[in-house]
């Protein structure tokens, strides 16, 4: 994953789920702030979006950016289907008294997807989505196209020998990686991974054509995961939606963190002026 920018202060805190996990979050801007849920993708974790809460606090925004299960600080899970994303968020949303609270729900690939389920599923709870290359179909195949980490460890005694043994997948995983007992992890657990990419796989299409609140769809032209056809044809058949493309790979947040800012800015200022 790409470094993200400079990131905004927070407050990272964890809660417990129902089923005894630690659920892990970064809390960024004043709790006054209108409140933003920003979700990562697979691989990616919350502190990704910390430029991007940086960019948005002089407009008075608190983003909420969860490591979802699985990912960052927050435990393992068991289930990787949409249900047990979208059960986490609820618990977070309730947890943080937001839960009543319509809000903008912007996501990264994995994230976005969640992030348009959830607006599905709770229609009335999300104002405003805010897509950054989250496909509204994924061909199915086998092995998944994240089955490349099952021959990466999980752990090794130092930093170092953990970069070593990533060879030339060290930059996209270094970011994530964090101290793990008497030695280092991965940021995520490669089976976990390959099990919750297996489970994202398919057909979207429903879920994405579910609402018709504001949507801004925030696509890489050089994206090998959402084709630019489709890109077009999600924004062309979903009422309200806004596309806007950047010359970038699927991590458009990040290789080009001024202009989406600025973009995701200037749609969340024209949903203000809209309500």
């Amino acid at each position: 994953m790409p470094i993200p920018p400079a990131a905004a202060p927070s407050l990272r805190a964890h809660l417990t789920t129902p089923d005894g996990r630690r659920l892990s979050y970064l809390d960024f801007g004043p709790p006054a702030g209108r409140p933003l849920l920003a979700l990562h993708g697979h691989l990616g974790e919350g502190a990704e979006f910390g430029g991007l809460a940086a960019a948005l606090g002089s407009d008075g925004w608190r983003v909420v950016a969860p490591d979802q299960r699985g990912h960052g600080d927050s435990d393992r899970a068991e289930r990787y289907g949409r249900e047990g994303y979208l059960d986490d968020l609820g618990t977070l949303l309730a947890h943080l008294g937001l839960a009543r609270h319509p809000m903008p729900v912007l996501g990264h690939s994995l994230g976005a997807v969640n992030g348009y389920h959830l607006a599905a599923s709770r229609t009335a709870a999300v104002s405003a989505l805010i897509n950054i290359e989250g496909p509204a179909y994924l061909p199915p195949v086998d092995p998944a196209p994240l089955s490349f980490l099952l021959d990466l460890p999980y752990t090794a005694s130092t930093r170092e020998e953990l970069i070593a043994a990533c060879g030339p997948l060290a930059p996209l995983l270094e970011g994530g990686m964090r101290p793990h007992r008497d030695g280092w992890r991965l940021g995520c657990h490669p089976r976990d991974m390959v099990d919750s990419d297996t489970r994202v796989l398919g057909d979207h299409w429903n879920q994405w054509m579910a609402t018709d609140c504001p949507a801004l769809l925030l696509h890489g032209t050089a994206s090998t995961v959402l084709p630019t056809a489709q890109a077009r044809d999600m924004a062309a058949g979903r009422p309200g939606t806004t596309l806007v493309e950047l010359d970038a790979d699927h991590w458009v947040h990040l290789r080009r963190p001024r202009e989406s800012a600025d973009e995701i800015r200037r749609f969340l200022r024209a949903c203000s002026l809209s309500t």
